[in-house]
């Protein structure tokens, strides 16, 4: 033939025209080289859906609707056999349309920026305070030895729980601490022991902040408002308590866990400055007269026993957060290529290394300057204002106060929004459709005066600490870790498996022992049941 007809290779729609050299032959076809070309959009009806950014999400309007919350590729850019090895490694994430109706996970649009707020206003609060009552009972060395392991370790299943966030295997996020718990224990046993310790977790920790907040406003009243001035009677302390609570309600209605990021900017900056003032404060004071670092264990053996374990309950009281470090992370996008895990665990460790710098001084410094003369009840705090009221400047002790104030209000907003997502999960389910704005309004006033109602009755809940701390410590050191064995089955008898088997049930025998011996001191230092009496 006089002509040859040249194949071109290629994986387009449409034919290519032939391209020829400038000094080829007539006759003859210039080599080619196989080209590979991008088809047109295809649009191709599937059960999984794109995640779209937060702005561009559409409430989900029908059954079969999805919510956004993975950011990836539908489809490669060119066409491939649906058997083919890109085809199989390509990962669809199955989506609960309920998502974008609920405050955990309506706004995904949260960075490293975020998380590190939350994380810190979260982790660092009041509790920091009694810090010191357990070295009381431990003394120097083993209080700071004891200290030291329980960051180390809460900090190790902080890592865990970031990493259990996202499983691509399964196509699935754990947005919420109980999501994962059903996962690793089956829902009936995970009900039994971590629904009650993360509930604790979200109304205790409210009803703390009311009891805190409120004596917080009060005292904060008395500096500011001198006697002589001031003509109008001044508020009872359940009146205080209500002044508090109506202000975090009305935060409260603020819609999802994105839009708080602010407000918990706010609250770390104040936890950090309060814990900070107060340390420093009272180091800069000295030391008060006759302190003593002597361990003050007395009594029996077994009492003996029951006070040290009661100061770790204290130390595991002292760290807080891990059953709202799932649902921070849901507040991100997350894709194979970029997974949340990486700027959650950029703003965990932002956080908890301002943290370790409170705790720390705060605990340390706070024994040196009080030593065994640190009430059982207060913390340093109260030393503060027993031993240095007189001497300390009033505008420090009501900055404090103030700080105080803020922190509650705002650290009472990212406890309160599992809780929050809970109640309207109950709605979403049942009616399938989103929770109306005057219902959610409803919801949250009820719980945060329910809070208050707690608050009110059982005012002497800070006598507990080391109960209420053994009663959620599986919750922080010891449920990552058999989920971390259940979900990601390592190779039995590695190096990890041991590691998480042995804090795992290590974790579980010291919570028990915990909690007997807190009640044991409840019972037997003879705490004073003043109900309704705050």
């Amino acid at each position: 033939m006089g002509h040859e007809v040249d194949l071109e290779l290629t994986f387009s729609t449409s034919a290519t025209p032939e391209v020829k050299s400038a000094d080829s032959t007539p006759g003859v076809s210039a080599p080619r080289t196989p080209r590979i070309k991008a088809p047109a959009p295809i649009s191709i009806p599937s059960p999984y859906i794109v995640s779209a950014p937060a702005s561009q999400a559409q409430t989900p309007s029908g059954r079969g609707a999805r919510t956004p919350g993975w950011s990836r590729a539908m489809t490669p850019r060119f066409l491939t056999p649906l058997g083919s090895p890109i085809r199989k490694a390509l990962k669809f994430v199955k989506l609960d349309p309920q998502d974008a109706w609920l405050p955990i996970t309506q706004s995904r649009n949260g960075n490293a920026y975020y998380a590190a707020f939350h994380t810190l206003s979260s982790g660092i609060g009041i509790q920091a305070l009694v810090l010191p009552v357990a070295f009381t009972y431990l003394g120097w060395t083993w209080a700071i030895i004891l200290l030291t392991l329980a960051f180390i370790w809460q900090l190790y299943t902080l890592y865990l729980l970031v990493q259990l966030h996202e499983d691509f295997d399964k196509e699935i996020r754990y947005s919420r601490y109980m999501q994962l718990a059903n996962a690793a224990f089956g829902e009936k046993l995970s009900k039994v022991i971590a629904l009650f310790p993360i509930g604790y977790l979200s109304m205790g920790t409210c009803t703390t902040l009311i009891m805190i907040g409120g004596s917080s406003c009060e005292r904060f009243f008395q500096i500011v408002c001198n006697p002589m001035t001031c003509d109008t009677s001044p508020l009872t302390s359940t009146e205080w308590y209500l002044v508090f609570t109506s202000a975090a309600v009305v935060l409260s209605q603020l819609p999802n866990l994105n839009s708080i990021a602010g407000i918990s900017l706010i609250g770390a900056v104040t936890a950090v400055g309060y814990c900070t003032m107060i340390w420093l404060t009272s180091v800069a004071e000295g030391r008060i007269h006759g302190v003593s670092y002597n361990p003050t264990l007395s009594g029996s053996h077994i009492q003996k026993i029951f006070d040290i374990l009661n100061s770790v309950g204290i130390i595991a009281f002292a760290f807080r957060g891990h059953n709202l470090v799932l649902e921070i992370q849901a507040t991100m996008p997350s894709s194979e290529k970029q997974p949340s895990r990486v700027p959650m665990w950029k703003g965990v460790k932002v956080s908890y290394t301002i943290i370790l710098m409170c705790l720390f001084p705060l605990a340390i410094g706070g024994y040196w300057t009080y030593g065994q003369m640190i009430p059982a009840n207060g913390g340093i705090l109260t030393s503060l204002y027993v031993f240095h009221g007189q001497d300390t400047a009033k505008g420090l002790i009501g900055l404090i106060n103030m700080f105080v104030i803020i922190n509650g209000i705002s650290t009472f907003q990212i406890y309160a929004m599992p809780m929050f997502d809970d109640m309207e999960s109950t709605y979403t389910t049942r009616f399938k459709k989103p929770c109306p704005w005057w219902l959610r309004v409803i919801l949250r006033t009820l719980f945060g005066y329910f809070c208050f109602f707690l608050a009110v009755a059982v005012p002497f809940q800070g006598s507990f600490s080391g109960l209420i701390g053994g009663i959620y410590l599986p919750v922080t050191l010891a449920y990552p870790c058999f989920m971390w064995v259940i979900i990601k089955k390592p190779k039995v008898y590695s190096s990890v498996w041991w590691l998480n088997w042995v804090l795992g049930v290590v974790g579980v025998c010291l919570s028990v022992l915990l909690v007997a011996a807190g009640a044991y001191v409840v019972i037997h230092t003879g705490v004073e049941g003043s109900f309704f009496k705050p």
